[in-house]
């Protein structure tokens, strides 16, 4: 099914600032939440949807992108698996424990006690355990793939080798021999030690990342001795990235779960590939259009004739009308490159120009001075203006 546009998810316009998108996706988060509807995946799916909107929305990077390539642009639009754009699939816990600062406290998954306004964000009764609430997240890694404009044209698939952290496979990433830990004895094996501060407004309690443990919740009593009980060990992995047709110079694609794993268990980091574009030598890209200059003969622009112009996948034959002009635009429909968004293919322009021989042998100036008297040969007015009207148009 295809995916809602951001801002119809989260009720806004294009427009909005940052205040009005948090607020948005604030008010999106309280009505969908499963503590308030439970069993209710539809709300569930809301719920997730928002958040996901809210990622791409508050990130000014990635809103450019998706402003202009829509989903795709952030990788939301493709399959996921091993390559190309992944789909968003954010899980309930790592929405949790993203946004959570948007309530001013801790959003856990239920609402426990609500406090007044919000203020106090949502209270700590209701949180779960430290596995829950708090989950690790390994660094993104970036790379850069280069790219022909053929490439571009189709889209292509690339194999990178990139060395990365992974999960210990003889610890299955706990970063301990077999079940050789045990409860932390500082917060009771829940991750978070709670502090109560008198105030003017009363007692209020606090709460913070256990600091002996790391808000694990467990003690490691002996390492593993592969990963010297870190849970990672550094690899390389050969990665397939699947690039789709009309990607342009700078953009950034996502690769979800394919950067570092995290330290003793967690989520993997993603994998941001950043696109560069290869210079053709010919032909000029802008946007989904090519440009190349052609320059005529003079016979040829007089007496009219074929040329050959290169194109991003061989060669084409373009005619040329005789009495061609210097400036004169010819237009290749659909030779250009394909739109990301699928909103059809660009063209490839031919700007004219007429060579002018810099030396001429002494027959040759005889014969055009011949041609100097020649009325046919004089510019008249409607040249002149038409002249005019594109040299003008070259400062608007």
């Amino acid at each position: 099914m295809a995916k809602r546009d951001f801002y119809e998810v989260l009720g806004i316009s294009k427009t909005a600032n940052a205040d009005e998108i948090k607020k948005a996706y604030r008010q999106k988060a309280i009505q969908y939440h499963p503590d308030k509807n439970p069993g209710d995946k539809a709300a569930e799916e809301k719920f997730k949807e928002a958040a996901e909107a809210y990622e791409v929305l508050s990130n000014p990077e990635k809103k450019q992108r998706y402003d202009q390539f829509g989903h795709a642009g952030v990788g939301s639009s493709a399959a996921s698996g091993g390559g190309g754009f992944s789909g968003g699939g954010m899980s309930m816990e790592d929405i949790f424990s993203q946004f959570g600062d948007i309530f001013g406290g801790h959003f856990g998954s239920h609402f426990g006690g609500f406090s007044s306004g919000f203020g106090g964000g949502f209270s700590s009764g209701g949180r779960r355990g430290a596995a829950e609430k708090r989950v690790r997240r390994g660094s993104d890694l970036r790379v850069r793939v280069k790219l022909t404009l053929k490439e571009i044209a189709t889209g292509t698939e690339k194999k990178i080798k990139v060395r990365k952290y992974v999960s210990c496979k003889k610890c299955n990433g706990t970063g301990a021999e077999g079940d050789s830990y045990s409860t932390c004895t500082t917060c009771n094996g829940t991750g978070n030690v709670t502090r109560v501060q008198n105030t003017i407004l009363g007692q209020m309690q606090t709460q913070s990342v256990c600091p002996t443990c790391g808000g694990e919740g467990k003690i490691i009593n002996k390492k593993c001795s592969e990963c010297n009980g870190e849970g990672v060990r550094s690899e390389e992995e050969v990665i397939t990235i699947k690039i789709p047709a009309g990607v342009m110079d700078g953009m950034t694609i996502p690769m979800r779960g394919k950067g570092n794993a995290a330290r003793r268990g967690g989520v993997n980091g993603d994998l941001l590939v950043v696109i560069e574009e290869e210079p053709h030598p010919e032909l000029i890209r802008d946007e989904n259009d090519l440009i190349y200059n052609a320059l005529l003969t003079i016979p040829i622009a007089i007496n009219g004739g074929t040329i050959e112009i290169p194109t991003v996948d061989g060669k084409a034959k373009v005619k040329v009308d005789p009495g061609t002009q210097p400036g004169k635009v010819l237009r290749l429909k659909g030779k250009g490159l394909p739109s990301i968004n699928s909103y059809g293919t660009g063209d490839l322009l031919v700007n004219v120009g007429v060579y002018i021989p810099e030396n001429v042998s002494k027959e040759e100036r005889n014969i055009i001075a011949k041609l100097e008297d020649s009325e046919n040969f004089k510019p008249n007015a409607t040249a002149k203006r038409n002249f005019f009207a594109r040299f003008k148009s070259m400062f608007e």
